[in-house]
């Protein structure tokens, strides 16, 4: 799927060794669709490294991935990619990061620059030059045109390393410098306190710039940690799984290490359901390859197939110490479509495949509405569904369609209706008789209420029950579309009975009856869901949201301030008009806004929309009962 859409669809894990440190790394999709895997690398990273392009500059990409650690209380670090590529311009890019996310950026790399050809590299921290030849190094003597540059950004690394403690600042007020070991003392603790945004550049076709970040990754970037702590490597076993990858031959699942360390064969505790899973081999991701290893330590990730009992974000536990660890939150799902098999008979292949699918992304719902008779899937956007359906597809061999859910209207009356119901039949033996007369009117309940008010016997107690479920059964489907029927208060008045026909069988008919000569002439209404919508969305895309909104028969109730600038705006919208609203707003804010919806009531379809709810209402089949079952 990711070599034919040319994009990431899945977070990768892999690592290499670097002057005999382990560097664990899960490269996660830049691809809005994909924030579960973000969320889900999120849980297990220490740090984050934020690829942004020396050709684009700063992008929404980059935000986001900002507020995803700010969120997630995580340090960071940048990457300027491509300086060596045409166009690229790692200090305008550098110049916009630092003016977007604040001073703490410290660049630590730089390139050379020969007119508009990169020739080499500094390391700002060691004050040195290098030139680059293939994947050889060599330093060189710091060009004179950058000499003045270079001290500039050595000060605000050692500005923002003085800022670390009141000790260090006290020293550098009184002499505007720092030693070379109190800086490197000083960068360890302020990245790991989200003090400082260590910012690397460099090419990484070329290699150019890679040696500068490992470095650094090695020296600076902190210590595995599980709730803000150090994971205890002597501690009790103890790792949490982040990520699942599911197929037709089972499931492979990836955990880190927060305390103690896994080998084979071990058998732990799932924190969450208290099954034993016993562990077979253990192994190291290297992208799509696995390498078997026979340990797997303290703050390290590792992988196992065949836990029988464990999903994404479970914990698992030294017996003799369960305690589940916090799990991975992720966002609500907001775009919505049904779905069905295109060949018929394979609803139960589409139901199994989605399951295994829901193993590796926990990001999607599956919801099999009875009302609608359909199963609806809900993601983060058109091109999530999509690639669901291509793994159904390629993995389990089922096509499946995509449609906008039908909407679940209801339908009600506008004023009083009295009539009767007489339901007489006479057969071979005993007759059918049922005589009731029912006023029918609105009220502010969402269901049926129903009330008798007969005098002199006219109904036997004993048949009101009958009556009651005769309304309600009859209420299920409404006169115009037939959808159920809610703000409706029936009260039985009068009618009759014989001593030998009457049965609860005859008054639940005759209750039918006279439902359905009444509805029509008590004002029939549709009525269709109106939810709250709740956009976030930057203070410039207000008014196009606004101006949507109403274009979608909603009303605006009212602007919030968010976070980080943003505005909430708040609304009530029909649901049949947000259908497309996710692809709307992720254009208007180019990625930036997200949104919620909530169900607040039923209101009256207006009149013009009638037609065509009840066209589709009769293609459905909702009209095909006759009056008398």
């Amino acid at each position: 799927e990711e070599i034919r859409r040319q994009i990431s669809i899945s977070a990768s894990t892999m690592y290499t060794e670097y002057q005999k440190t382990k560097i664990n790394i899960i490269d996660t999709p830049g691809y809005f669709d994909f924030a579960g895997e973000v969320a889900q690398a999120l849980r297990v990273a220490d740090i984050g490294i934020i690829c942004v392009s020396a050709k684009d500059g700063l992008n929404v990409g980059a935000e986001k991935a900002w507020k995803s650690l700010t969120d997630a209380n995580l340090p960071r670090a940048v990457y300027i990619s491509k300086i060596d590529e045409e166009h690229a311009d790692y200090f305008a890019t550098l110049s916009q990061l630092r003016e977007k996310f604040g001073p703490s950026l410290s660049p630590m790399s730089a390139p050379i620059m020969s007119g508009t050809k990169v020739t080499g590299l500094v390391d700002i921290l060691a004050r040195k030059a290098y030139k680059y030849e293939g994947k050889n190094r060599s330093e060189i003597p710091m060009p004179a045109d950058m000499a003045d540059r270079v001290e500039e950004m050595y000060s605000e690394i050692a500005e923002n390393a003085a800022g670390t403690s009141e000790e260090l600042m006290d020293k550098y007020l009184e002499t505007m410098e720092l030693s070379a070991e109190e800086i490197y003392g000083a960068l360890g603790t302020g990245i790991a306190d989200c003090e400082i945004t260590p910012v690397f550049c460099g090419s990484a076709a070329t290699g150019l710039g890679t040696v500068v970040l490992l470095d650094a990754v090695k020296n600076f970037f902190p210590y595995p940690r599980e709730g803000g702590k150090l994971v205890d490597a002597a501690g009790p076993a103890k790792a949490i799984v982040y990520k699942t990858i599911s197929d037709q031959f089972g499931k492979f699942s990836l955990f880190k290490v927060i305390s103690g360390k896994v080998t084979p064969d071990m058998t732990l505790v799932n924190a969450r359901s208290g099954a034993q899973e016993k562990l077979g081999h253990i192994y190291y991701m290297q992208g799509k390859k696995t390498v078997e290893v026979q340990e797997i330590g303290c703050g390290d990730i590792g992988a196992v197939s065949k836990l029988c009992d464990t999903k994404t974000g479970d914990t698992l536990c030294d017996g003799k110490a369960v305690e589940a660890a916090p799990g991975i939150e992720y966002a609500v799902p907001c775009y919505s479509m049904a779905i069905a098999p295109k060949t018929k008979g394979q609803e139960d292949k589409v139901a199994q495949g989605l399951a295994r699918l829901g193993e590796e992304d926990r990001s999607f719902t599956i919801t099999n509405n009875a009302e609608t008779k359909q199963m609806v899937i809900a993601g983060a956007g058109d091109i999530h569904l999509d690639v669901l359906c291509s793994k159904l597809k390629n993995k389990f061999g089922v096509e499946i369609g995509l449609e906008a859910p039908r909407i679940a209207y209801r339908e009600s009356i506008r004023k009083a209706c009295q009539k009767q119901g007489r339901h007489k039949k006479q057969t071979g033996g005993h007759g059918q008789f049922g005589d009731v007369v029912i006023n029918f009117e609105p009220c502010d309940s969402e269901q049926v209420v129903f009330e008798e008010k007969v005098f002199g016997g006219s109904v036997p107690k004993n048949f009101f029950p009958a009556v009651e479920k005769g309304v309600r059964l009859a209420a299920e489907k409404g006169v115009l579309a037939g959808y159920p029927v809610v703000g409706l208060k029936a009260t039985l008045l009068d009618g009759s009975y014989h001593p030998v026909d009457s049965s609860e069988m005859a008054f639940i008919m005759a209750a039918k009856l006279a439902y359905k000569a009444a509805m029509p002439e008590a004002g029939p209404v549709i009525l269709e869901p109106i939810h709250t919508l709740k956009a976030h969305v930057p203070n410039d895309n207000t008014g196009d949201i606004m101006g949507d909104v109403t274009k979608r028969r909603g009303r605006v109730l009212g602007m919030e301030p968010d976070e980080d600038g943003m505005q909430t705006v708040i609304a009530e919208v029909p649901l049949a008009e947000l259908s497309n609203f996710t692809t709307f707003i992720r254009q208007i804010t180019q990625g930036r806004g997200w949104f919620t919806t909530e169900f607040a009531r039923y209101e009256i379809l207006p009149e013009m929309l009638v037609p065509a709810v009840v066209e589709q209402a009769k293609k459905l089949g909702n009209l095909d009962e006759g009056a008398e079952d």
